[in-house]
């Protein structure tokens, strides 16, 4: 086995064929014709730490190994992770002046399925908290997913550049987040008690129960096929509460699915 590889390893046709099916049977992602230099740039660096010399001996790597761990590896490095707080702000004024007003008294659990670094769920716990300043006498809680361990950590870590948190109004900086040891700006604890990290693949199975009041799924269906899309959506209705809503990216759309929401307003729609 060589003990290097040339920084730009040849990826065939072939290769990148198999390595798109491998993602899209694993995770549901589609990885389109076009993004062959993609594949190329993110797995070039693993398989210098492999030692390995073609994509050829790194499919093979995967294929033998029984524990799935490189597959994962594999996964994690072809996941597009992009995000920022209060990103299509949209959805969280439309959280705090319509959604959390009807809600009865009784248990909270809101979802943000794709949660990446995490500024999706610490934006809608700072919502949260600035609408019930006694939050920690309810029952409320926000889960995060994303099938990335690597941005888990980080979203776990909360600890975000002076450039990320400038999208953070100075104030709900002031009130939520700390001055980091290393730098930066770290949620603070009334935002991290609120959310649990949780790893998830939304192909697999889902171990939750709900109900969840909300969903945030945005952004993330893009990478998918519509039958995949159409299965998601469906999924996602039947976890949310009667009268829940499921939030999309601005990009996305559910009108060329078949589905039983009833539309609320550009992105957001309601069981």
């Amino acid at each position: 086995m060589s003990t290097s590889v040339a920084p730009e390893a040849d990826l065939t046709p072939a290769q990148f064929r198999v390595i798109s099916q491998t993602v899209y049977d694993v995770a549901g992602i589609q990885l389109r014709d076009g993004k062959e230099g993609l594949v190329r740039s993110r797995l070039a660096r693993r398989l210098r730490q492999l030692g390995l010399a073609s994509y050829d001996e790194y499919l093979e790597r995967i294929a033998a190994d029984a524990s799935r761990r490189e597959l994962a590896e594999m996964v994690d490095l072809l996941t597009t992770n992009k995000t920022n707080f209060f990103r299509e702000s949209a959805h969280f004024d439309f959280l705090r002046t319509h959604l959390l007003p009807e809600l009865a008294p009784g248990p909270v659990r809101l979802w943000s399925a794709g949660c990446s670094t995490g500024e999706e769920p610490y934006t809608m716990a700072m919502v949260l908290r600035e609408a019930w300043p006694d939050v920690e006498r309810r029952d409320v809680r926000i889960l995060a997913t994303d099938i990335s361990r690597r941005v888990l950590a980080q979203a776990t870590a909360g600890v975000y550049a002076d450039a990320t948190a400038g999208d953070v109004p100075a104030e709900l900086l002031r009130r939520h987040f700390t001055r980091a040891p290393g730098g930066g700006w770290q949620a603070g604890p009334g935002l991290r008690a609120l959310v649990s990290f949780a790893q998830l693949n939304l192909m697999g199975r889902w171990p939750m129960r709900g109900p969840f009041q909300a969903i945030f799924c945005r952004n993330v269906m893009i990478y998918f096929d519509k039958p995949t899309q159409q299965k998601l959506v469906a999924r996602y209705h039947e976890l949310l509460a009667p009268g829940g809503y499921l939030f999309v990216g601005h990009s996305e759309s559910l009108s060329a699915l078949g589905h039983d929401f009833t539309y609320v307003q550009p992105a957001v729609y309601q069981k």
